[in-house]
Parts: C-alpha cells; structure tokens; sequence
C-alpha cells in the first residue's frame, strides 16, 4: 500500500513534540506538503532544520497469520517515527531503507494516523561535520544550490509478510567467468518458530534451493550459487551493448509457503584494482571519468528521465566512468549505468573533517550501502571519504602535503573502520581509502591526486612537466577542471569593472576569488558579461588539455582521471561541463573530442605563432579499442590562413589498447590569421570502421 501524496507538515518546535503523534491533534492548520519531497519545496518552512509530518490513512487490519511492515524509502536525515500515538523507531540516513513492524499497532481500527519528526542539520562548511549528507550540503560541491535537503523524499508504504519475514538482504556477484559465475547471498530473517526454511534462488532460468534450521528470532545465512555458462555483463568501453542483466529473485518458504521474498537485477561479472589499474572481467580498462554530484541537491526533486539522461549523455561524450563524489545517488542512476554499460566509482557520503562521533553511523550505513548497491554490476569501485581534512584557507594545484604527515582520527581510524566494514561485507569489489592524501608515512603510498593547473595558479600546459617529476601524483586522478560564471550572474552585471563582488561570485558557484581571477584575469576585459564569457572558451581548452595529458600517459603512469563535474548545481555558474538546465557548455564538445576511442594528438600547440615561424609537432596515437585497428591511416593537414595547405601522412596496423609515437609534423605556418591543424585518423575494426578527427587552432601575428 503506497502512502504517498499530500501529507501536513509543520515546524517542530519543543511545545508541538509533545503532543504531535497524538491522533486526536487537531492539524488541519498544517501546511499541506508532497510526499516524497522536501520541506524546501514549501516557502513557510524553507527556512527550518527540522520539520513534524502527519498522514491520515484508512487500512484494514492484517490477516491472521500476517505480518505488516512500514517501509521508508528515504529521509533525510534522521527521523523518529510513530503511529496510532506509539513510537515506532527511529531512522538515521538519507539514501538508507527503513522497515518497521506495525503488525499490533493497526490491529484495532481502520483508522491510522502516522507522525515522523524529521531532522536534517545545517547547510554549510563546518569545521567538524556531524552529517553524513556529503555533497548534499558542502558549499564546493552544492555551490549555489545552499538548500536544505530534509524531507521525506522516497515512497513510503505498508508491505505484508507471512510470520517469517526478511530484514536485509544482499546479493552480490563474487566471481565470474565464461564458464561459471558465482553468486553470494545474505540473508537476515525473523523467525517464530524452530523449523527448517528454504531459501529459494532464481537467478534468469536458474533455480537453487538452500535449506536452513531455524530457530526462533533473527537469523543470519549466508551461501552461494552457481551459474553455469553465464552471460556476462560487460562495460561500454570494453564491449559495447553488452550489459547483460539477470533477474534474481530470493524467496523465503516455510512449508511450501512463501513467507517473504527479494528482487534484485544483478550482472554477472568480475572487477578487480591492480597497482591502480581496474580490470573488468580480466580486462584492463582506463578510466575515463567525469565526477557526478547530485542530480539535484534535493534528491526527491530529481526526475527519473533526467538521470537517465544524465548517464546516456555521459557514455556517449565518451566518459567510461562516473565518480559519484561524496554521495549515494538517486536510484535511477544505478539502474540507468547498469542497462548502458558505464562503471561507477561509488563513494560514502564523507566529506571533509568529520567529527568522531559518526563513526557509529558510518559504519552502519555502510553495510546499509553494500545491502542497497551490491547487487549492481556499474558499481565497481568503493571509496570512503573524498578529501579528509581541513580545507586550505590558500588553495594549490595539489593536493596539500603539509600538516598530512602525521596520522588523523579521520584517515587513520574512521577511513580505516568503514573500509574493513567494505571488506567484510563485500570483499568483491576493489576500496579506496580516501581521495586526494599524498603519500605519507609510515607507507609513503598515498591514494588518488586532485590537480588543478591552470585553475589554482599556473598553466594548464604545465601539467606534462609536473607529472615527468613526480609520475606518481598521476597515477589516478579524481577531480580536475575549472569553474565557469554565468554571464547575466547579477554581481558580474552590476559590477563596476573589475572591482567587482568577488566573494559573492566565489560563494555562489563553490570557487575561491583567487582561483577565478588567476583563470581569467579580469583586468583584461571591459566588462563583467565579457569576462564571464571568456571562462566558458578557457574552460573548454584546460579541459581538452589536460585529458590528452593523461590519456599520453595511459598505463605509465596514468591509469584513469575524473573531470570535475558534470553539471552545475545552480544557476550561478560551477566547475560543470553542462549548465544547471542541462545546456552543453564548449567544455563538452572538448571532453568528447578528447575522450574519442582513438584519437591522434600533438604536442601542446601554441595559441599563438609569428608569421613565417615553422609549426613543428610530435604526433601520438591513443587507442583504447581491445583489438587492433587494420588499414590505420594518420593524416595531418594545416589549414593556413591564406587557404593553402600542407599534409601529411602515416599507415599501418594501429595496436590495442596502447599510446604510440607514430612521427612529426613540420610545416610553416602561413601568413597572419587563424590556422588550424587537423588530425584524422581512419581504420577498420572487427566493429565496424573507425575515424576520428582532432583539431588545433592557433593565431598567427
């Protein structure tokens, strides 16, 4: 039964508490508020932490023999529940399931009344986080959005059980090969009685039957089954249009009777890390990823088609991966990245400097994550805690060394904690400690990078150099890019050039004022609505540059990078590739040019020549096909400003799955104007024909 739809809300103030489960209160002075949804939705308690829901339903008492569950698809963030006047439990955790049993509380009348006290804590950057709502509510990641996310915003329904009933339940693909694949299962049920259960596995046309004593109370099983010959789910990348998904179905019978049961749909398939290399299925693959924050900051407010959208978009600009940074996405995003084919590098909501008392929580709502996303094939990667420490008060291009060497209770025993929890519970799956922590003692390891040449200071172009020094910094990096404005943003229209609100500007978009000005300094523009505009073409290039940066690198030492982010969460402007309508920035175009299968690069090319100075490029060519390409051509042509041109070309098989130096290109450069240096490559592969092309422009003085 969905009790979903207009329920009454209003603000919890200590008085109300008292007496706001009680179903004789009168409410009908209440907001009317939606349900799923958020608070924010409605102006007279946008401005609230915590906020009393009431819903009035009519429901028959449960069948002999029944059992009757509440079920909460998801509050944010922590709730008290009752119903008919009696306390029912307590819920802590926006992305976590919540189930109680109300089998004697709806025994005798028709009429019920449900009362939850939701509480969600301050919006903003603190010191010592007490929330785990991660990206939902960092200033960098949320930017302008600043919303407060609390509400109910997934279902809320009654189910009915037989007498034995399942709490948890957790399904997850622990081997696979050609031959076989095997499953892992675990199951959490109550029981009334001693007696045997079968737990029955379907698994597509697969059936198993695991018998289990019983005994009264809750009981804990575990077991595996075995596929022959499976269909295996592959990634995009690897074999397009291969994501082959399974229906699985787990019932719980006692005496021929089914008491309960679980649906999931699970993908057949092996994943493993190796010297931060990610192989899927035995096959090494190189991360090409963008960072996705939520679809919007008030998850209930996220449209299913949106999402999907979202994901589609992705895998066509040629991203392979998605890093969901500090955050449990909406649940159409799982679905949607499992049916195309694109990985997920899935993350804890931990962001920051969290305060000690969390770990409880944290470790709980990770083994909630694993129970909730364990059975998807997309999910390939956990990580804990996306950057663990303090934020700079002067940001660098990266990640901070000082004041990291000694051990933290957030790096050396929350991260740790939570990560013997994903081994435990999972163990199939490779885990990332955190993000961004350069190496440090006593291992002098450290884990991913987040570079930002030419955002914080410096030039994208420095980026080759930096890498040559120090390889490792490269070798998998989690978040790079740089934040545009809007245009019509009213502090750049309104600005007395260029003294204009630079704090504003920073706040509204999750930017540092030092960082916007070094990217595009604004004392080389006439005005606010210019210089907005040149960010969106400076973008474009830092973007383009710095992914044929590491894709050069492919294997040695770069195994993948994630570009920051996907879209913007406001209006106001952010780091996104994708405004917050949805409207492509040059900066996609440039990632999806960079990102192509095979694609021939060269030498950073200066934006500007002298008439009469020769152009002279190394070229390189970068293939992430699994097989080689035959009757591989590489033509370069400069296009020059006066309509001549000058070509040439290079032939062969092009390898797999590697970056080859192919030759150079010298030509002059031609007389004033804009010239352009275009390399197109052509092939054939057991897909199909390849081509792709790749262009340079530059300004000839």
């Amino acid at each position: 039964m969905d009790l979903s739809g207009q329920w009454y809300a209003a603000p919890a103030r200590e008085e109300l508490r008292r007496t706001f489960h009680e179903p004789a209160l009168d409410d009908r002075q209440w907001h009317p508020v939606t349900v799923p949804g958020h608070w924010a939705q409605t102006p007279a308690l946008s401005e609230e932490r915590a906020v009393l829901f009431r819903h009035r339903f009519q429901a028959e008492p449960p069948a002999e023999n029944r059992r009757r569950w509440l079920t909460l698809g998801g509050l944010a963030q922590q709730g008290d529940v009752w119903l008919n006047g009696s306390y029912v439990g307590d819920t802590d955790g926006y992305f976590v399931p919540h189930r109680f049993e109300v089998t004697d509380l709806m025994q005798d009348s028709a009429e019920h009344t449900l009362a939850i006290d939701v509480t969600c804590g301050a919006v903003g950057d603190t010191d010592e986080r007490t929330d785990l709502l991660g990206a939902l509510i960092d200033p960098q990641l949320s930017g302008a959005a600043q919303q407060n996310p609390g509400g109910i915003w997934q279902p809320v329904g009654l189910e009915e059980t037989g007498l034995w009933a399942i709490h948890h339940f957790r399904a997850v693909c622990s081997d696979a090969n050609p031959n076989r694949a095997q499953v892992t299962l675990r199951c959490v049920f109550d029981s009334p009685a001693n007696t045997t259960v079968v737990l029955r596995t379907r698994i597509g046309d697969h059936e198993h039957d695991y018998r289990h004593p019983s005994a009264v109370g809750q009981n804990r099983v575990e077991w595996t089954v075995e596929v022959e010959n499976p269909e295996l789910w592959w990634p995009h990348a690897l074999k397009p249009d291969q994501a082959v998904l399974h229906d699985l179905r787990c019932e719980l019978i006692v005496d021929g009777d089914v008491q309960d049961y679980r649906t999931r749909r699970i993908g057949l398939r092996r994943v493993s890390m190796r010297n931060w290399t990610l192989f899927v299925n035995g096959e090494r693959t190189f991360m090409n990823g963008v960072v996705m924050l939520p679809t919007n900051p008030q998850p209930g407010l996220a449209e299913p088609h949106q999402v999907r959208h979202d994901v589609a978009l992705a895998r066509d600009t040629g991203f392979t991966m998605i890093r969901l940074a500090a955050h449990v996405a909406h649940p159409e995003l799982y679905r949607a990245a499992d049916e195309v084919g694109l990985l997920l590098w899935q993350e804890m909501p931990l962001r920051g400097v969290m305060a000690r008392g969390v770990r409880t929580q944290a470790v709980r709502q990770t083994r909630e994550m694993v129970d909730l996303l364990g059975h998807h094939p997309s999910v390939a990667v956990w990580c804990v805690h996306d950057e663990p420490f303090k934020r700079q008060a002067k940001p660098t291009t990266t990640p901070p060394i000082v004041g990291q060497q000694r051990p933290s209770w957030n790096r050396s025993v929350l991260d740790t904690s939570v990560r013997r929890v994903l081994q435990r519970t999972d163990g199939t799956r490779p885990v990332v400690l955190h993000t961004a922590v350069p190496p440090h003692l006593p291992q002098l390891d450290g884990t991913t990078s987040h570079l930002w040449f030419g955002w914080h200071d410096r030039r994208p172009g420095d980026l080759s150099k930096s890498i040559r020094r120090l390889p490792r910094m490269a070798r998998l990096v989690t978040a790079f890019g740089a934040a545009t404005v809007n245009p019509e943003h009213p502090a750049v229209v309104d600005a007395i050039w260029p003294a204009a609100d630079w704090a504003a500007i920073g706040a509204s978009i999750g930017a540092r004022p030092p960082s916007l000005r070094h990217f595009v300094p604004p004392e080389q523009y006439p005005d606010g609505p210019t210089w907005a505009a040149a960010g969106f073409a400076e973008q474009a290039q830092l973007l383009r540059t710095t992914i044929e940066t590491f894709r050069q690198l492919k294997y040695q030492p770069t195994n993948g990078f994630f570009a920051f982010y996907w879209a913007d969460p406001g209006p106001a402007g952010g780091f996104g590739l994708l405004t917050s309508d949805r409207q492509p920035k040059p900066a996609l175009g440039a990632a999806a040019t960079a990102c192509q299968p095979v694609l021939a690069v060269a030498d950073p090319v200066p934006v500007e020549f002298t008439s009469g100075q020769p152009l002279t490029v190394t070229i390189q060519l970068i293939s992430d096909l699994r097989h080689p390409l035959t009757e591989g051509k590489v033509v370069a042509t400069l296009l020059r400003a006066d309509g001549t041109t000058a070509t040439q070309a290079w032939a062969g098989s092009i390898p797999a799955d590697r970056v080859e130096r192919i030759g150079r290109f010298e030509a002059e450069i031609g007389p004033r104007g804009d010239a352009v240096l275009e390399l197109r490559v052509t092939g054939s592969s057991p897909d199909g024909p390849v081509t792709s092309v790749n262009r340079y422009q530059t300004t000839v003085r």
